[in-house]
């Protein structure tokens, strides 16, 4: 086997790769929020929230993209832990659809004959205006790139019929018994660890029976260790998320492992199994019968070598729907262990201020990211909105002693909101870097604005702070009538805030129709401000107030005014949200 033709043989995987990424990708495009609203729709039983994972994985076509998809979701509060794991049962189903299509049309018909025709049908719609089109022509140029990589790597693999000592090599490993079974089944195994997409593992075992390197048996053992393989993404995007993502990840390692062990407990009879209903469905040789050889010959497709592949699909299909049906009825028993094995994490109160929702890891599905990070923008509300808390404290305190510990509290929650406004900016700007759709990419646009402002609340409470700071070093101090109006403008600033934060979720709901009562709010404290101003201005005039005591009232009385220009600004750019 030459460099060459090793060159070629991985670029044929790496096409068959990236085929199968651009066309999950068109398809999220192309679904939308659509496959946000399916998911939490079908989710209120076990029975649906597996079918709702077999139909999201049937169509993007990436047991690895729902997964993840899935783990982000019970990470931001979206899905319960229980349902996560009904969802991953059905994706582990909804994956082998991808080995019968490469079965049927990869094999058998070999449609990268229409490959390159489909690809200038999909570069005629990725020249149209209509974003709808450009995202189905994403997916057609991914379908045809995926067979075509197919379609090389079968052509670039060796004929190992010239170099029977390779061959023999390779035999030598199946002649070990149940040790054979255990040897294909690590490969199998690390070879998804490697490639990180069970579908390409797949590909390539296909590709192996078909041209008769490997029996049939140690087909299936890679099969299985490929469902093992597969968990490690889920994993890996847990891996820094909440509790209820890495257990949620752990519940598809849980299901796959036990998956595995009885079949393997079962492994002859499962084989004959397969066999019998591959055989009798399709009218083909038993492929798991003792005489079973895979003939190969040069130009066409033999009647062993169809039954080899067929019965390898039914086994990936047989395997992962029989293990569902299994373990559908001890979801509660597999919540329980992997949140024994995954306990709670026990945070500071230092903690609770970091990331709760945007935090688990690889965008395997940049089009639904969003959903996650409106998410955590009404988290970062709700912290602001404490912020606030703290500002009236700070205003009402006569202690020196206790002010500064509310003054450093303001401070403290400054930064807080710095820190977070760069961490979801960071989020937004990786799902920027992927191929999004033009609504998405308005979405992205509206957040950004949105939490900007959420920023300038911190910087406006903290500005309150050093008010009062100087305020106390100049020894000057509010009487009873002055605190009075102050706090009743910090309560008007508290209904802003409530405003906000019911608008906030009835966008998150898809529900926000008008925002008359952010509007309400904005104007009662427009109208509080003016006639303090007034009325602050006709006491200077008459000799009734200090002058510098009145500057620290009016500052304190404008930042509170400009609180309320910012939280307004935020209902209406989800209103842009909305319409985008």
């Amino acid at each position: 086997m030459g460099i060459l033709q090793i060159f070629t043989l991985l670029g044929a995987l790496g096409m068959f790769l990236y085929g199968m990424n651009l066309m999950s990708s068109g398809l999220q495009k192309a679904a939308g929020d659509r496959l946000r609203s399916f998911l939490s729709a079908m989710t209120s039983s076990p029975f649906k929230g597996v079918l709702t994972g077999l139909g999201i994985t049937s169509v993007i076509q990436s047991s690895s993209a729902t997964t993840v998809m899935v783990v982000s979701f019970v990470n931001a509060g979206l899905l319960s832990l229980a349902q996560a794991i009904s969802v991953i049962m059905g994706a582990n189903i909804g994956t082998t659809v991808t080995a019968w299509l490469v079965a049927w049309l990869g094999f058998k018909a070999d449609i990268s004959i229409l490959a390159i025709p489909l690809m200038a049908l999909g570069f005629i719609l990725s020249i149209s205006k209509k974003s709808q089109r450009r995202n189905i022509s994403e997916l057609i140029v991914g379908f045809s790139l995926l067979f075509l990589g197919l379609s090389m790597m079968k052509n670039s693999v060796p004929d190992l019929s010239s170099t029977p000592e390779v061959l023999s090599f390779i035999k030598g490993w199946q002649g070990h018994g149940f040790g054979s079974v255990l040897i294909f089944l690590v490969f199998g195994t690390l070879l998804t660890l490697v490639l990180q997409s069970s579908s390409a593992t797949m590909a390539l075992t296909l590709i192996m029976l078909n041209m008769g390197w490997i029996r049939f048996d140690m087909a299936c053992a890679m099969v299985l260790g490929e469902n093992i393989g597969t968990t490690i993404t889920a994993n890996i995007a847990a891996a820094v998320g909440n509790s209820s993502a890495k257990r949620a990840a752990l519940a598809h390692t849980v299901f796959n492992v036990f998956g595995v062990i009885w079949a393997l407990a079962t492994f002859p009879f499962l084989l004959k199994m397969i066999g019998a209903i591959t055989s009798g469905i399709f009218g083909v040789p038993n492929p798991a019968a003792d005489n079973f050889e895979i003939t190969v010959e040069k130009g066409m497709q033999t009647d062993s070598q169809t039954s080899a592949l067929y019965g390898l699909s039914m086994l990936h299909t047989l395997f992962n729907t029989i293990n569902t049906m299994i373990l559908i009825w001890f979801i509660p028993i597999i919540e329980k262990i992997v949140c024994k094995v995954i306990k709670d994490s026990k945070k500071k109160e230092d903690e609770a201020f970091r990331l709760k929702y945007i935090s688990a890891g690889p965008l395997a599905t940049p089009e639904l990211a969003t959903e996650q990070a409106l998410k955590e923008i009404i988290h970062f509300a709700e912290i602001s909105r404490r912020g606030l808390g703290y500002v009236s404290s700070a205003v009402n305190e006569t202690d020196p002693d206790r002010f500064e510990e509310y003054r450093a509290k303001l401070v403290k929650y400054e930064e807080i909101s710095d820190r977070i406004d760069y961490e979801i900016a960071a989020f937004l700007n990786a799902v920027s870097a992927e191929e999004i759709s033009e609504t998405t990419s308005f979405k992205i646009k509206a957040m950004y604005k949105i939490i900007s402002e959420l920023e300038s609340l911190g910087d406006s409470g903290e500005a309150i702070s050093r008010v009062l700071s100087r305020k106390n070093i100049h020894k000057k101090s509010f009487d009873a009538d002055d605190l009075k109006k102050i706090n009743f403008m910090i309560t008007l600033v508290d209904k802003a805030y409530g405003a906000m934060i019911e608008n906030l979720h009835l966008a998150d709901s898809g529900n926000l129709d008008n925002i008359s009562n952010a509007c309400a709010a904005e104007d009662h404290i427009n109208n509080q401000r003016n006639y303090l101003r007034d009325e602050e201005i006709e006491n200077l005039e008459t000799g009734n107030k200090n002058y510098q005591t009145s500057v620290y009232y009016m500052d304190i009385i404008s930042e509170l005014e400009k609180m309320g220009d910012f939280i307004i600004n935020i209902s209406q750019d989800l209103l842009k949200y909305k319409v985008s």
